[in-house]
């Protein structure tokens, strides 16, 4: 009996093998990842420096903004507003593709993301966002000119917040609102099924949106599959996934969660009626976050809807995913209002291409 017990390994020792011989292959695995990731050449181009003219912002409640301009000061002005948890480089295909066809492109990093800083008094209200708005356009607007105001998910909120106390016609020519919701946006998306109908409580919604949980310091295979199914369509680049994740690991916690909140009971239906100016509405087909049935309801909710697209095979983050659909979109909206010697382009619900 006791040489059988002298012969077994114990339980704990097998317990602390298991566990190194885990660790042991993660490190590898990872190891692995980033090597491939580290030659990419998609996520090295997106992550390339856009090299922009610096500008800066002061909002109305003292918050600094960092915005950056692009292309020839004498284009036309598109200001770029970017969404939740990203920076201004998030653009970047976008911006190279305006600034090629002579406009000027501006994109600024929202308040407590990127380069902005924090908001004063921690205030992320959806008011504020649309205020920030306001001073960049203050900012970046040579008198009496006006410009396309262009926002993704969280900055087109803020585009349905600024029109609410501003006026639209002073500032903009046209406006263009991508994979946004202005309401109900955990229970209007596809992540959840029927949890969603519980999920829809205001506390339910405020504890999924401003969850202050911190995201791992590296990528990783499981984090980036997590992130392809949450936000992006079926033929979505591990470069565009990467490049993405990066953004949203340097994303303030406090930030992320306290804008969070403010999305947790948003409702600007009613602000987005006062966008009077030509509007183009952009949705992805694949878009689980911000479904193609929000952009059906915000296009309802405008006065001068110019357009609604819905790209095929598109998830939630169409800028990066099909920016060559989506310039060809907007540079048909500003066209349609500024007519241009170089005239319009083909439609981007007939072309089917991808490219960053």
């Amino acid at each position: 009996m006791a040489n059988r017990r002298r012969g077994r390994v114990p339980a704990r020792a097998l317990t602390l093998w298991a566990v190194a011989a885990g660790t042991a292959a993660g490190v590898v695995l990872e190891r692995r990842h980033l090597r491939r990731l580290a030659r990419d050449d998609d996520y090295a181009r997106l992550s390339a420096s856009l090299d922009g003219r610096p500008l800066s912002a002061r909002s109305a409640d003292g918050t600094e903004l960092h915005a950056e301009a692009f292309g020839s000061e004498d284009g036309e002005t598109v200001v770029l507003a970017h969404g939740w948890t990203e920076q201004l480089s998030f653009w970047g295909p976008v911006i190279g593709r305006l600034a090629d066809r002579g406009l000027r492109p501006v994109a600024y990093d929202l308040r407590g993301h990127g380069r902005s800083d924090p908001a004063v008094d921690h205030d992320y209200a959806l008011e504020r966002f649309g205020e920030d708005l306001e001073a960049v356009l203050a900012a970046v607007l040579p008198g009496g000119r006006r410009a396309t105001v262009v926002g993704h998910s969280l900055g087109a909120m803020s585009i349905a917040a600024w029109a609410e106390h501003h006026d639209v016609s002073a500032r903009a020519k046209a406006a263009a609102l991508v994979n946004t919701g202005l309401g109900d946006l955990v229970s209007g998306h596809l992540l959840f099924g029927e949890l969603a109908k519980w999920l829809n409580h205001p506390l339910a919604s405020r504890m999924v949106l401003g969850s202050r949980t911190r995201m791992p310091s590296f990528s990783s295979p499981i984090q980036q599959a997590a992130i392809r199914y949450v936000a992006f369509g079926p033929t979505a680049t591990r470069g565009q996934i990467a490049f993405y994740e990066r953004m949203l690991i340097d994303c303030s916690p406090d930030a992320r969660a306290a804008t969070g909140v403010a999305l947790s009971d948003m409702n600007l239906y009613e602000a987005v009626a006062k966008l009077t100016v030509p509007a183009l509405v952009v949705a992805g087909d694949r878009d689980r976050l911000t479904p193609p049935s929000h952009a059906r309801r915000i296009a309802e909710s405008l006065p001068h809807l110019h357009a609604l697209v819905e790209l095929p095979e598109t998830g939630h983050m169409s800028p990066l995913e099909r920016p060559d659909q989506l310039v060809i979109a907007l540079v048909e909206l500003i066209d349609g209002v500024s007519p241009r010697p170089s005239g319009r382009l083909p439609s981007p619900v007939s072309s089917g291409g991808e490219g960053s």
